[in-house]
């Protein structure tokens, strides 16, 4: 990055970061998949893979396929289970100076609230979101999160469950995320994150089969960015707490898109899949647009959205 100190700092639900990048849940792993390209030091937030209460297998195979501008996946949240990341995966994490946000996602409010308790207060964890959007599995998580009153209902149950900053994971696969966004503040959120993936399929027209071995999967990319961030503007007219944007963020112009728009932070995905060096480039990038607009903080840059 450039030697100019420029002041790129944000605070969500408390947590301190020294830049707005984070990388999203499911995508990196436990932060050890990219150790040899990028140093977890120049990260916002490492957003850990799901865990749920036991380890998941996940889907079958296929379960990734490609699509223009962008990619479905069907993993099936497979991950670890709580236990094992606790033991085996967070003294990994707690040796980098980047707040740790532990991902987290069940089948029933029992299970959000058993996961809740059991990572309050284990050394090196900074927060917690909450899957409630995931469109990957059988049953349980997509539907906390498509319907206000559920949305409610399980957000609150973490709430009273836990004292870490809660941010909680919204999906895009509804008629007002808005509404959503307002039950989940109003339940105790201390901050949103969106948007999770969207709804998709690809057929084999050879076999006349889906190509997903799971039929439907979740699209990312750079596909679904406008939509995303139409859904940021629309939340931040609807809540007051922060926003965390993500969808399809590739560059430094895609994530100052939803900067602009409003959102504190942001979260990069499927990039890191196309360039592993892409959190430094956005940085970078980031810091030549204040450069260039003589600005010397990033808060000179949220919100500044003209209407």
């Amino acid at each position: 990055m450039t030697d100019k100190a420029l002041d790129l700092s944000v605070t969500i639900a408390g947590i301190r970061m020294k830049n707005p990048l984070m990388v999203a849940s499911g995508t990196f792993g436990y932060g050890e998949a990219y150790a040899s390209f990028i140093d977890n030091n120049i990260l916002g937030a490492i957003v850990t893979k799901g865990i749920s209460l036991e380890p998941s297998q996940g889907n079958l195979p296929p379960r990734i396929v490609e699509t223009p501008s962008g990619m479905l996946n069907a993993i099936g949240l497979q991950n670890v289970g709580l236990e094992c990341f606790i033991k085996e995966k967070m003294p990994y994490l707690r040796q980098f100076a980047t707040p740790v946000i532990v991902n987290f996602y069940g089948t029933s409010i029992a299970d959000y609230i058993k996961l809740a308790e059991r990572l309050t207060g284990v050394d090196g964890i900074a927060g917690l979101e909450a899957n409630i959007s995931c469109p990957n599995i059988k049953e349980g998580g997509i539907s906390f999160g498509t319907d206000p009153a559920m949305a409610s209902r399980v957000t609150e149950g973490i709430r009273k469950a836990t004292t870490l900053p809660l941010i909680v994971k919204l999906t895009p696969n509804v008629t007002d995320i808005g509404a959503i966004a307002k039950s989940v503040q109003d339940a105790g959120a201390d901050a949103l994150s969106l948007i999770n993936t969207f709804t998709g399929m690809a057929v084999d027209v050879d076999t006349c089969k889906p190509v997903l071995a799971n039929i439907t999967g979740g699209l990312s990319g750079p596909a679904i960015r406008p939509l995303a961030l139409r859904m940021v503007w629309e939340t931040l007219k609807r809540v007051s707490i922060p926003v965390i944007g993500l969808g399809g963020i590739m560059n430094a112009q895609d994530a100052l898109q939803f900067l602009i728009a409003g959102a504190r932070a942001f979260e990069i995905g499927t990039a890191l899949f196309v360039n592993p060096q892409a959190p430094y480039e956005i940085l970078n990038g980031i810091e030549s647009y204040l450069q260039k607009r003589n600005l010397s903080a990033l808060s000179e840059v949220i919100g500044t959205l003209q209407q």
